[in-house]
């Protein structure tokens, strides 16, 4: 039975959970220079006698299939303009963004001295909150309309467990994340360990290209929803052990315990009490442990085999 721990256990965890800012690297004098581009802005202040000279400027925003009566009318489509206000609401300069993203690209750099530093290029996407950023080599694109607030009416219709991250403070961890698809392998086994891992790699590394982050952004939880994963660690790991599941590959376990859900689904009567995805979280603590216990380069860990990790990492939940 999952159970509820407080007092100085909770206080113990939750300093246990946030970064080790002594250990965080001064990338002051790391030199980063950040080209943004607001084409969301460019497009819908333009006017369809400049559309050529936005067409040869911006090429890849203009697939050759469509004419250019479909962007004539997007410049003049009222719910567009009204799409493009809001985001200028919100977003009327960009500076405080466009410095937490500098700093991720400067704590990109000290870790993976190759990065590229990209063009951030900023958009609407028809609330296309499954593609909010993208990280295409060159360019980084940020999907704007998907950050207005998580009550704002343009959200509607939309489950409250997915427009809850729909805030622009989670705009920088959407930006990690969209890095981390390119630094970190994909998975290619199917146990739920491996997932497991794989999205705690994930995790691990937005700890450390966004250490003033919060731990409950990492996850896109609530402060409450982090507290109760925190306080269950040990009965999340006991259910997962006692039931033969880490090395299950029921493609049922991902929507139960690692997908993003309103709640993870271990079929007992507290399901409702859990936030989704706590396989994430617990895989998140073997990477971390396993960096903590083995002298192992960054690199090494993202491209280590989830089992590995698993056994050297001596994982043991807090309880």
């Amino acid at each position: 039975m999952l159970k509820n721990i407080v007092g100085i256990v909770l206080i113990f965890s939750l300093f246990a959970c946030k970064n080790d800012k002594s250990t965080t690297p001064d990338v002051s004098k790391i030199p980063i220079e950040t080209r943004v581009i607001r084409f969301e802005k460019l497009f819908f202040e333009s006017s369809p006698e400049k559309l050529p000279q936005l067409k040869e400027r911006y090429p890849y925003f203009f697939p050759k299939q469509y004419s250019d009566s479909i962007w004539y009318t997007r410049m003049s489509d009222t719910l567009q303009l009204e799409l493009y206000s809001e985001v200028q609401k919100v977003f009327p300069d960009f500076k405080e963004e466009v410095d937490q993203i500098e700093s991720i690209f400067k704590y990109t750099k000290f870790y993976f001295p190759e990065f590229n530093v990209p063009t951030v290029v900023t958009l609407t996407s028809d609330v296309d909150y499954q593609m909010r950023t993208v990280y295409a080599d060159s360019l980084l694109l940020i999907a704007l309309d998907t950050y207005l607030g998580s009550d704002h009416r343009f959200y509607q219709g939309i489950q409250e467990y997915i427009r809850k991250s729909f805030i622009k403070e989670q705009l920088p961890v959407n930006v990690v994340e969209a890095i981390g698809k390119k630094l970190i392998p994909y998975q290619q086994e199917r146990t739920l360990l491996d997932f497991m891992v794989f999205y705690g790699k994930q995790l691990y590394l937005k700890e450390l290209l966004l250490p003033e982050g919060k731990p409950s952004q990492y996850l896109n939880y609530t402060p409450q929803e982090l507290d109760w994963v925190m306080e269950n660690e040990s009965e999340i790991w006991r259910y997962f052990v006692e039931r033969n599941l880490l090395f299950d590959t029921d493609s049922k376990l991902l929507n139960r315990f690692i997908t993003p859900a309103p709640f993870s689904k271990f079929y007992l009567e507290l399901d409702n009490e859990s936030p989704g995805s706590v396989g994430q979280y617990v895989g998140w603590q073997i990477v971390r442990s396993y960096m903590k216990n083995n002298d192992v380069p960054l690199q090494v860990m993202l491209h280590q085999n989830s089992q590995i990790i698993f056994n050297k990492s001596h994982y043991k939940p807090k309880r």
